[in-house]
This record gives C-alpha cells, sequence and structure tokens, in this order.
C-alpha cells in the first residue's frame, strides 16, 4: 500500500478538480491511500488542514471549476510571512518543518499541481528529499517542456467568447473595443482568443507595439467601410520603447510585478489619435472560472492517471507532460527554466497576418 499527498497551488485553473478526481480513483482502484493538502502546503503545517479523499469525496468534480483543496500563490514555505509576537511581519523558511511532517506522516509521495512557480517549490523539496511528481497547470500555456497545460483552452474559450458578444455593441455604436486577457509575459491567450475571435489588433508581449501602426489599422478600417475594431491586448504587452503596465509589487515587497492597466493606457492613446469612441474592457479572473472545456477535462484526467503511473515507477522529481499527442517524463528543472513564449515564425503568427490581423509592428516584407 502506498500513501499519496496532493496539492494544488498557485492560481486556479479549470481543470484541477479532474486531476485530483484522477488521482482519487486510480489510487482507490490500486488499494493505496489519498490524502489532500488544503491551500497548498497548509496541511503539512496544519494537520486539521489535511484531509483522507476517497472516490465518494470526489464524486462529479472533474466537471466544476476551481479546486476542491483551495489554492495559494502566497503560501512559499521557503519565503513564509509570519506575524511575530511584536506583530510584526517576517519571513521564515518553513521547509524543514513541512518535510519533517511528511515523513511523519508517512506519505510515499507528493503531487504538486501547478505552474512554474509551484512546480519550483516541489523541486526544491525534491532536492530536500522529499519523492515530488509535478502536474503542470497554467492557464497561461507557458511552461516549456508541455505542448499544452490544462486550463488554457477555457481560459481561449472564454475569452472568444466574450469577443464574440463585443461584435455587436462595438458595431452598434461604431466603437473600438480594446480587450485585456491573462497571459503574463507570454501571448499565447491574446493570440488564440484574438484569431478565434475575429480582431482587428492583437499584442502580445513577444512582439513590442507601435501605437501608430494600431491606430493605421484602425483608421484602414474605416477607409474600408468598417467602423469599428476590436483590439486584443495580453496584459504582458510592451510598447515598442520598453515601457510596460502592471499594478504594483507583490505581498510584503516581493519582486512579484501585479501586471495590468495596458487595455486601459491603449485605449486611451487610441481615442487620442483617432477621435474614435473607444471603451476598454479587463476579463481578468473570469477566465478562470468555470467548467472546464472537454480538451482540458480530457487533459487534466490524463495528467492525473500519468502521474500516478509515475508514483508506482519511482520516477520523481519529474513532471508529467503532454508531448506530440503522449504523456512522457521531464525533470521539473528542466519544465520551470524558461517560460514558453509565442515563435515569431508559428503558423498562427503567419495565420494573423495572412488575414489582416495587425500585430502592433510594421508588418514584414510591408513598406
Amino acid at each position: 500500500m502506498k500513501k499519496i499527498v496532493v496539492s494544488t497551488g498557485g492560481g486556479d485553473a479549470p481543470g484541477l478538480n479532474a486531476v485530483i478526481y484522477s488521482v482519487v480513483h486510480i489510487c482507490y482502484r490500486k488499494g493505496w491511500e489519498v490524502y489532500g493538502s488544503k491551500n497548498g502546503y497548509g496541511g503539512f503545517l496544519d494537520i486539521d488542514e489535511m484531509v483522507r479523499l476517497y472516490p465518494r469525496d470526489v464524486e462529479g468534480i472533474y466537471s466544476t471549476g476551481g479546486t476542491i483543496l483551495g489554492s495559494t500563490s502566497k503560501g512559499n514555505p521557503f519565503a513564509r510571512p509570519v506575524q511575530n509576537l511584536a506583530g510584526e511581519i517576517q519571513i521564515v523558511d518553513v521547509s524543514d518543518k513541512i518535510l519533517r511532517n511528511f515523513n511523519r506522516m508517512g506519505f510515499d509521495c507528493h503531487i504538486a499541481i501547478g505552474g512554474d512557480g509551484s512546480l519550483d517549490i516541489a523541486h526544491k523539496f525534491a532536492l530536500k528529499g522529499m519523492p515530488v511528481i509535478g502536474v503542470p497547470k497554467t492557464i497561461d500555456n507557458d511552461l516549456e517542456e508541455t505542448d499544452r497545460t490544462f486550463g488554457f483552452d477555457t481560459a481561449v474559450s472564454t475569452a472568444t467568447e466574450a469577443l464574440d458578444k463585443l461584435h455587436s455593441t462595438a458595431k452598434s455604436h461604431n466603437r473600438v473595443m480594446v480587450v485585456e486577457v491573462m497571459g503574463r509575459d507570454s501571448g499565447w491567450i491574446a493570440l488564440y482568443s484574438g484569431i478565434s475571435g475575429g480582431a482587428d489588433v492583437i499584442l502580445i508581449p513577444e512582439i513590442p507595439f507601435d501605437m501608430e501602426e494600431v491606430c493605421e489599422k484602425i483608421s484602414d478600417n474605416e477607409l474600408h467601410d468598417k467602423h469599428y475594431s476590436i483590439v486584443v491586448v495580453a496584459e504582458g504587452a510592451v510598447t515598442k520603447d520598453g515601457r510596460n503596465f502592471n499594478k504594483g509589487m507583490g505581498e510584503l515587497g516581493r519582486e512579484e510585478v501585479i501586471l495590468g492597466g495596458v487595455g486601459e493606457w491603449v485605449a486611451s492613446e487610441i481615442r487620442k489619435k483617432t477621435d474614435k469612441d473607444t471603451r476598454s474592457l479587463v476579463l481578468g479572473h473570469l477566465q478562470r472560472g468555470g467548467s472546464p472545456t472537454t480538451f482540458d477535462r480530457l487533459l487534466a484526467l490524463r495528467f492525473g492517471a500519468a502521474a500516478v503511473r509515475l508514483v508506482q515507477e519511482k520516477v520523481f522529481d519529474h513532471m508529467v507532460a503532454l508531448k506530440n499527442g503522449i504523456m512522457v517524463p521531464v525533470p521539473i528543472a528542466d519544465a520551470i527554466k524558461r517560460r514558453k513564449k509565442v515563435d515569431f515564425s508559428s503558423d498562427k503568427i503567419r495565420t494573423a497576418r495572412d488575414i489582416g490581423i495587425c500585430l502592433g509592428d510594421k508588418e514584414p516584407g510591408v513598406e
């Protein structure tokens, strides 16, 4: 018999519950015990936050968004904010305590479901001796070693549906609608939803944008009797002179940058330069919510099953990845080494340009 603990960390994403469902059901069929650590590593620090999971506890959750275990992006055990007796906040390392509790509770493996931040923490625990297997989760699709991460397809579908609805209101009022989407410093959500949702302009972090090119596209629409435009902007988009946009730093002055504001700035510039009625909309956490699409649901279930196989094979400090349609293990260290960016020469970029979408730059080969 094996004893497994599952945790979900970082921002939530549609499909988290499907991974938990898959792990619990497969382990139960093997006669293994499964526990869930609430709110990231909370269960390792507070016994009340560690829960035994049976098939009845996860019945039907594969179709629901969020995570039944809760998640946090502020609970790094290697730099945890703790209030001392004087009421001051101190940053302490509680990783040794977590490792002791992991061993004391008799766990054989920790399945850590998360993005690059959560997987980085999992890798550090692996280096300290904890048997860890990672499952890639991020709506941003920016993990280098896997073709897809679950949550991405649902986020793109949500953004595309919003763009579909904005076309009618933009056309009715001859407006320019600027839609800011998530993605951090990768433009996958903006590119996929923008192409699928009929955007006129797509601005992604990988291609610094020129407002003159953006406004020229909007003016060109007017010349061709199209009096409205849809502009999709990734939250991490930057101007050609290197200006980026953020709402501040993370909690306690950490280096985490909270992105946001580029959509409103772009809308303001369009309004000034074209005199068009322009509005901005930030989709924000709407992209994280809701039931996972069929693609994400199936992918999450497959990731969970592959993680259990790696437990059985004792392939630790690895992440399950989707490569060329099959599940393979990759070292977590490789998966978090760098973020996956949109390739300038990709077919999707070429498709966007071919159908006349402006990417905020001077199109190659066009004078």
